[in-house]
């Protein structure tokens, strides 16, 4: 980093879907010598790479982490999510590089910005026995009694990871630590907002970019090397849609409409998720995403726009 320069010990670069978060922390990171950490639950897992958006041509010279670093099938939590964060702020810090976090999945942002100290959660078989004699709707009730301001969507339409939730959930309560804070760590949160026709026009035409430029055969690809349809299901919207269709489901044309309404109603819940953590005390400012979108946030940072918030070192 500029040695006349002195930047917040973080930086967090935070948006709904298509609002170009990638390119403004890539800008960034070439303007004050920083590194991006990814903060997406799907970028972590190699070859599915249009439909999360990784947009890696974006990146060039910069250096980034929590990308491409397991292999496809697996699962990634919010606490793992965690832990490998803290070993990436730790290894950027210590090059004495700007970490600059990125992403729109609000679970993961929580994590770090809020700075819950996150407890790890093993499997329970006696809860899952519990669990398994009800049904997809009590288990979807049972989660959001224990979670009323449950995010992740995905997890309320895959039964085995509602099941998941639940025991997360349970485990947590019941270890009484999860809301427990951990160090104080200066940031600065910088979200790009659109008016929402706008940003609605960009979600459509990156969907139509995404599925002219291989969307459809990165996730056939996927099934072909072994992974089931369900499995799919499992990783997000663009998975379970694309994989409906070439499973026969749909046709293309309906695709194509309801996964764009679907990540229009994704987008909606980021945003209310983001107004959440304000008011749960994250400083966040806003720069316009059709205007100097680097301009703008260089100004806040050199004007000291931080939000001394929590994280581990």
């Amino acid at each position: 980093m500029p040695e006349s320069e002195t930047y917040p010990d973080l930086i967090a670069v935070i948006g709904p879907t298509a609002s170009g978060k990638t390119r403004l922390a890539v800008a960034l990171a070439q303007e004050i010598g920083g590194e991006i950490i990814s903060a997406d639950s799907r970028q972590v897992f190699r070859g599915m790479d249009i439909g999360s958006g990784k947009d890696l041509h974006e990146y060039g010279q910069v250096p980034y982490h929590l990308i491409d670093i397991l292999d496809a099938g697996g699962e990634f939590s919010v606490f793992e999510f965690q832990r490998r964060f803290l070993g990436a702020f730790a290894e950027i810090a210590a090059r004495r590089a700007v970490p600059i976090m990125c992403g729109g999945s609000g679970m993961y942002l929580d994590a770090v910005l809020r700075g819950y100290r996150m407890v790890e959660v093993p499997h329970n078989e006696s809860l899952r026995a519990e669990l398994a004699a009800k049904s997809d709707s009590e288990l979807v009730k049972e989660l959001c009694r224990l979670r009323p301001d449950q995010h992740n969507s995905t997890d309320l339409l895959d039964r085995g990871r509602t099941v998941r939730a639940i025991e997360i959930a349970r485990g947590e309560a019941g270890n009484g630590s999860a809301g427990e804070l951990l160090p104080w760590l200066q940031t600065s949160v910088i979200g790009i907002h659109w008016e929402r026709e706008v940003l609605r026009q960009r979600i459509t035409d990156r969907l139509k970019e995404r599925l002219e430029h291989g969307l459809i055969e990165e996730v056939q690809r996927l099934h072909d090397s072994g992974m089931a349809w369900e499995r799919l299901d499992y990783y997000g919207l663009e998975y379970r849609y694309v994989g409906a269709f070439l499973r026969g489901d749909m046709n293309k044309n309906d695709m194509f409409q309801r996964l764009n309404s679907a990540i229009h109603n994704f987008a909606k819940r980021q945003g209310n998720w983001f107004r959440r953590m304000e008011r749960h005390g994250v400083a966040i400012s806003w720069i316009e995403g059709g205007g100097d979108q680097l301009g703008q946030a260089l100004e806040i940072i050199r004007r000291g726009g931080i939000a001394g918030k929590q994280t581990a070192l």
